[in-house]
C-alpha cells in the first residue's frame, strides 16, 4: 500500500490547500478494496491489479482537480512534443521549482520512518472514513440553517453557483444579439486611411507591469486607449478568430469552431466599405494550424498571406522555429504596399513575445528577456508610425494583444501556462493610433469601461464611416457610447467571471471556484 498511501496523502494536502475537491465515498472504496483484497503470488495478477486501480485512480483525480477536458490533455501532449531541448529545460524548473521537489523528498523520508513504526494505511484509512461523515455533517448543518432562515457557508456557495450560470447565460444570450455594421469608406483620396491591425501575442497589462516596461512612451501616442478590455482568450487560435469577428459580440469558445453568420468577420467588413485586404505574420504560422485558423476566418478569400522571409531572424521560437524583426517585416511590407492602388487593410501577427523564446545572440531565459522584447516591440510599433508619417500616407494602426504571457503565473498555473483564462491574462492593453492626422491630436481619449472587440469594431467603423483625416473632427466623438462587454475570460471547458471580491472559475465539470 505504500504507493497508495502516498497517493491518497497528497489528495489531503491537494484538498486542505484548495486545489482538490475529492469525492470522498469513491476514495475509500478504492482504499478499502486495496487494503482488503488478498496478497497474490503471481506477478501478471498483481500488475493487473495495479494497472485497474491506476484506471480508476487517474480518472478520479482528473474529475476531483477540475482538469481540462482530457481531449485537451491529449492535444497538449501533442503540442509539448514540438518544444525544444533548451525550452523544456527552461520550464522544468518553473513545474517542479527545486524547493518543491527538496520539500517532496523530505516528505517521503519522514513517511518511511514513520511507516516503519505505525501502519500508516490504517490512519490514510480513518481519515477517508471520516471526510464523508464530515461533510455530511456539514451539509444537514447547512440544511438546518436554511430551514431557519440563517446564513450557511454551504447555501451561500450553492446560490452564487446558481446565480453565476443565470449571469453568464444572460450574457450569452445579450453577446448573440450584438453585431457592428460598416460604412463605406470617403471617396475623396485625401481622407482615406490604411487599417493596420497590430495582433500581438503575450501582453497583458499584468505583463507590463511586471517587466515594468508599463511607462513605455508607446502607450502614450495612443489616440484611443482601452485600459479595461477583454480578450476573451488565451490561447493565440480562440483570440485570432475573436478578433476577426470582431464585429459581432463575445461568442463561446465552442461556437468559434463553427462558421459564423459574413456579417461577423471583420475584415469582411472593411473589404466591403473598400479596403484590400492583405495578411502577414513574423513566424510560419504553422504551430497549432495557426495559418489555417487566419484563412478560415480572414473574411475575405482571396487575401493574400504575404512572405515575410525577407526579414531578418530575430528569436527562434519554443519549437525551434524563426521569429522575423517586426520593424524590419513590417517595413519591407510598407516598401510593397505602394504597388497596391487604393486603402490597405492588413492583419499582421507576431508572437515575439511569447514565452520560451530565444533571442539570436542572446543565451537569456524567455522570462528574463521579456522585458527586453516588450521594449522593442512597443520602439517598433512607434517606429512604424514614424515611418508611415514621413511617407506622407495616413493610417490607423490597432494595437491589440492576444492575451497575456502570465509572466509572474499564479497559485494555479506556473508562469508562462494560460489555461486558465484568468482576469490577468485576459486583461490586455488595446491602443488605437492615427498616423497623418491633419491637426492636434489632443490628449489620449482612453476607455475605461468594460469593453472587447466589439468596442473596437465599433471604433473603426465610427472611424472608416466618417474619416477623421479632415479638418475641425473632435477625435473624442468617435469614441462616445462604445458598446460595452463584461470580462469573461473562455477556453475549452473552463470560463472565469469577474466578481466583487476577485473571480470566479467554472470548472470542466460546471463547478464554479472562487479565486483571488
Amino acid at each position: 500500500m505504500t504507493f497508495w498511501n502516498l497517493y491518497f496523502i497528497l489528495k489531503f494536502y491537494l484538498f486542505a490547500t484548495g486545489h482538490l475537491s475529492p469525492i470522498w465515498l469513491a476514495n475509500l472504496a478504492l482504499a478499502a478494496a486495496l487494503a482488503a483484497s488478498a496478497p497474490i503470488r503471481r506477478r501478471s495478477l498483481r500488475i493487473a491489479r495495479q494497472v485497474v486501480a491506476l484506471a480508476i485512480a487517474v480518472p478520479l483525480v482528473h474529475r476531483e482537480a477540475h482538469l481540462p477536458p482530457l481531449a485537451r490533455l491529449v492535444e497538449a501532449l501533442h503540442e509539448v512534443g514540438t518544444f525544444s531541448f533548451r525550452y523544456w529545460m527552461e520550464i522544468l524548473p518553473r513545474v517542479l521549482p527545486p524547493a518543491l521537489l527538496i520539500g517532496v523528498a523530505l516528505a517521503l523520508v519522514a513517511y518511511f520512518v514513520v511507516n516503519r513504526w505505525v501502519r500508516v494505511s490504517t490512519f490514510v484509512l480513518i481519515a477517508l472514513a471520516a471526510m464523508p461523515l464530515w461533510q455530511a455533517g456539514t451539509a444537514l448543518s447547512a440544511r438546518g440553517a436554511q430551514s431557519a432562515g440563517m446564513p450557511s457557508a454551504l447555501a451561500e456557495q450553492a446560490a452564487p453557483s446558481a446565480d453565476r450560470n443565470a449571469a453568464l447565460g444572460a450574457f450569452r444570450a445579450q453577446e448573440s444579439q450584438r453585431q457592428v455594421s460598416f460604412g463605406h469608406l470617403s471617396g475623396d483620396s485625401s481622407a482615406q486611411f490604411d487599417v493596420i491591425v497590430l495582433h500581438v501575442c503575450s501582453l497583458a497589462w499584468d505583463d507590463l507591469d511586471a517587466a515594468k516596461v508599463r511607462n513605455h512612451p508607446m502607450l502614450s501616442h495612443f489616440d484611443y486607449l482601452f485600459t479595461n478590455f477583454s480578450s476573451a482568450a488565451s490561447y493565440s487560435g480562440p483570440a485570432a478568430i475573436r478578433v476577426l469577428r470582431a464585429s459581432c459580440g463575445q461568442e463561446a469558445h465552442d461556437d468559434l469552431y463553427k462558421r459564423a453568420p459574413q456579417q461577423c468577420y471583420l475584415f469582411s467588413q472593411l473589404a466591403q466599405a473598400g479596403y484590400t485586404v492583405q495578411t502577414l505574420l513574423n513566424h510560419d504560422g504553422h504551430f497549432d494550424n495557426f495559418l489555417q485558423v487566419v484563412h478560415d476566418n480572414i473574411g475575405a478569400p482571396d487575401a493574400p498571406m504575404l512572405p515575410n522571409t525577407d526579414a531578418p531572424v530575430a528569436m527562434h521560437a519554443f519549437d525551434g522555429s524563426e521569429i522575423r524583426d517586426d520593424y524590419a517585416t513590417l517595413a519591407n511590407w510598407y516598401a510593397h504596399r505602394a504597388s497596391t492602388s487604393g486603402p490597405v487593410a492588413l492583419y499582421y501577427n507576431t508572437i515575439s513575445l511569447h514565452d520560451g523564446n530565444r533571442v539570436v545572440g542572446s543565451t537569456m531565459s524567455s522570462i528574463d528577456s521579456y522585458p527586453l522584447r516588450a521594449t522593442r516591440l512597443m520602439s517598433d510599433v512607434d517606429r512604424l508610425a514614424d515611418l508611415i508619417a514621413a511617407s506622407g500616407r495616413r493610417a490607423v494602426i490597432v494595437f491589440v494583444p492576444e492575451h497575456g504571457a502570465a509572466l509572474r503565473g499564479d497559485s494555479n498555473q506556473v508562469a508562462g501556462l494560460r489555461e486558465i483564462p484568468t482576469p490577468r491574462i485576459v486583461h490586455v492593453p488595446v491602443g488605437v493610433r492615427l498616423v497623418g492626422f491633419p491637426g492636434s491630436h489632443g490628449p489620449t481619449t482612453v476607455i475605461d469601461a468594460p469593453s472587447s472587440f466589439l468596442a473596437l469594431a465599433q471604433l473603426l467603423s465610427n472611424l472608416v464611416s466618417n474619416s477623421p483625416f479632415k479638418p475641425g473632427v473632435t477625435l473624442s466623438q468617435y469614441a462616445a457610447d462604445l458598446p460595452r462587454t463584461q470580462m469573461v475570460g473562455e477556453n475549452e471547458g473552463t470560463v472565469t467571471m469577474l466578481t466583487g471580491a476577485g473571480y470566479a472559475v467554472r470548472t470542466p465539470d460546471g463547478v464554479w471556484i472562487d479565486e483571488k
